[in-house]
């Protein structure tokens, strides 16, 4: 018989072996596959209901699946010289199409756990897998495979059909998959290597995700038997694009490899550009996030961080200094009025006792004698101006009750009579 009937032959010896009356034990072996395989997924998930490991997750949604196709062989191999198990032989490919979307969605939705479009996409997979499955049983697959090979169409010198496009679609689409469930293994390891740098982290895993990706199409495309030399022209066109019109996307995702890799930035470093400055909360290949403590958050393109002067008050250390300026009148106690100062500083919860705070004659103004008090934190990341705010108004009130006057500017005039 030829493999085109192959799975006719199939669906014919199940139709006849529902009129033998022995079918009932075909019946009651798939039941007792079935039943056990859920059996062992209960147990499965009763065992791992805290785990929160990718491969719990996968164990979680593969479990029924594949143990329902490893009892079903094992049938198979023990039954088969005793009995007929052509039922048992049609649930295997459907069980194994449910192992194969499951495996996909899970995988794509630990490749992309925001991804709202997965909901859809989950539906085409599962519908593309049974459709081809049915076609498969009804012995349509071999017509519909020669029907898309008579559509011909050349991509430079290369003879292409339509079913080497679709193959090649599906071949890409699962090893970039697989490529994705390795990242994702890649990237669970290297998270949990607390003496690696975090920046260092991230590049690795943004750079084994992109080198198993290319490796993937790379890969797909040659075992379809697509010649690579086919897409000279459209590399080249991509290369010059991205000479011109994507030079700045470029220069961006360079100048964030620059920074992961050489760690002057860091995430949690409280740095300023030009007059926008926060905490960095993130770093992307493409720019950098810096959240003010008022809540606003400014998206700063890497290559601006590369090509400018960055005040990285966290860089070496979180220690910062801090100064409170204020004037007081010419006639003032100036020690007295230091040494509340000083107080006002050193009570604040969040100065630092070492180095202590220190207080500076500025300048002899117009009005007032001009004294600025510094001191030092280290958590700027909880605010400055909250703190500069408290220490003001303790010197305010420490000026109020020892009578140091805070002057404001004052012009003398003088009338000369002209007698």
């Amino acid at each position: 018989m030829s493999e085109k009937s192959q799975a006719l032959r199939l669906i014919n010896d199940l139709l006849a072996d529902i009129r033998d009356p022995s079918f009932v034990w075909q019946v009651v072996t798939l039941v007792a596959c079935i039943g056990s395989a859920l059996l062992i997924a209960r147990w499965w998930h009763s065992r791992h209901t805290e785990g929160e490991g990718r491969l719990t997750d996968a164990g979680a949604r593969l479990v029924f699946p594949l143990t329902g196709m490893l009892l079903t062989g094992i049938a198979l191999s023990t039954l088969g010289s005793f009995m007929h198990l052509n039922l048992l032989k049609l649930a295997m490919p459907l069980l194994g199409s449910m192992a194969l979307v499951r495996g996909v969605i899970f995988v794509l939705r630990q490749a992309f756990p925001r991804a709202t479009w997965l909901t859809a996409w989950e539906r085409i997979i599962a519908a593309t897998v049974w459709g081809w499955l049915a076609l498969y049983i009804t012995d349509l697959a071999p017509f519909v495979i020669e029907a898309m090979e008579s559509v011909q169409f050349h991509v430079g010198k290369q003879q292409i059909d339509l079913w080497t496009v679709l193959r090649g679609i599906a071949t890409v689409f699962l090893t970039v998959v697989f490529a994705l469930w390795i990242a994702g293994l890649v990237e669970a390891k290297l998270m949990r290597i607390q003496s690696l740098d975090v920046n260092l982290r991230i590049v690795g895993v943004r750079v084994a995700k992109a080198v198993l990706t290319v490796v993937a199409i790379l890969t797909s495309l040659a075992l379809v038997g697509i010649d690579m030399t086919a897409l000279s022209v459209f590399t080249g066109a991509l290369g010059v694009g991205l000479g011109f019109g994507l030079q700045k996307i470029a220069s961006n995702y360079v100048s964030g490899f620059i920074i992961l890799l050489d760690r002057s930035i860091r995430i949690g470093n409280i740095v300023q550009v030009g007059s926008d400055s926060g905490e960095v909360t993130q770093i992307t290949t493409r720019y950098t996030v810096l959240k003010h403590p008022g809540g606003t958050e400014f998206i700063v393109p890497n290559e601006t961080l590369i090509g400018s002067i960055v005040q990285n008050q966290t860089y070496s250390n979180t220690c910062i200094r801090l100064v409170s300026s204020v004037g007081v009148a010419y006639d003032s106690d100036l020690d007295l009025a230091c040494r509340l100062m000083v107080d006002a500083a050193q009570n604040h919860p969040r100065a630092l006792s070492d180095p202590p705070p220190k207080v500076f004659l500025t300048q002899f103004a117009d009005s007032a004698i001009n004294l600025e008090v510094g001191f030092w934190i280290n958590d700027p990341e909880e605010g400055k101006g909250n703190i500069v705010s408290d220490v003001n108004f303790a010197i305010w009130r420490a000026f109020k009750e020892n009578g140091i006057g805070i002057p404001f500017p004052q012009r003398d005039i003088r009338i000369i009579s002209s007698s």
